[in-house]
């Protein structure tokens, strides 16, 4: 007696090292250079969302934990509150990216400038309750609606050339 199994196949997420080191070089090093009105992009959280929206919730958060540690451990004032927000990112990316295409470029955009905005008001709240003055808001608010739209062309930038280079999409 045999049973015929159905294999689903799981959808690709990309090696969570090799992106997650290489945003975090690349943001250190790299980014500030192409700032506009003072906003640089996040790569991080690019890399996060990418892997986020291929996997499930628990891993998307595993891997927003980890990049959002590096990220405090490298900006040594922060205190915890880029390991809380990047988390947080992984798991809203992971749980709106339910039901929808992965490959999709506008639903990844919409994605991408919904995250970064959740992740900016967590990172925000953690940071004001820490004591960080709340009096300097508006301007966070301001950065966070540049940085929204930044981050997702910069996203559909990354996602193209992974097209390119990806022979799923010949």
């Amino acid at each position: 007696m045999s049973r015929n199994r159905i294999i689903i196949p799981r959808a690709v997420a990309p090696t969570w090292w090799i992106c997650g080191l290489l945003a975090e070089i690349v943001q250190v090093t790299l980014a500030h250079y192409v700032r506009v009105r003072e906003v640089e992009p996040s790569l991080v959280l690019v890399a996060v969302i990418w892997y986020a929206i291929r996997v499930d919730s628990r891993r998307a958060a595993l891997f927003g934990l980890a990049a959002g540690l590096i990220e405090d451990v490298l900006s040594a004032h922060t205190g915890g509150a880029w390991t809380m927000s990047t988390t947080f990112a992984g798991i809203v990316a992971s749980l709106i990216s339910r039901g929808f295409f992965a490959d999709s470029l506008p639903l990844v955009a919409v994605i991408t400038i919904g995250t970064t905005l959740a992740r900016q008001l967590a990172f925000w709240i953690v940071m004001g309750l820490q004591g960080y003055p709340s009096g300097l808001g508006m301007i966070h608010f301001h950065e966070a609606m540049i940085e929204a739209p930044y981050n997702a062309i910069v996203m559909t930038i990354v996602m193209l050339v992974a097209r390119r280079f990806d022979s799923r999409y010949a």
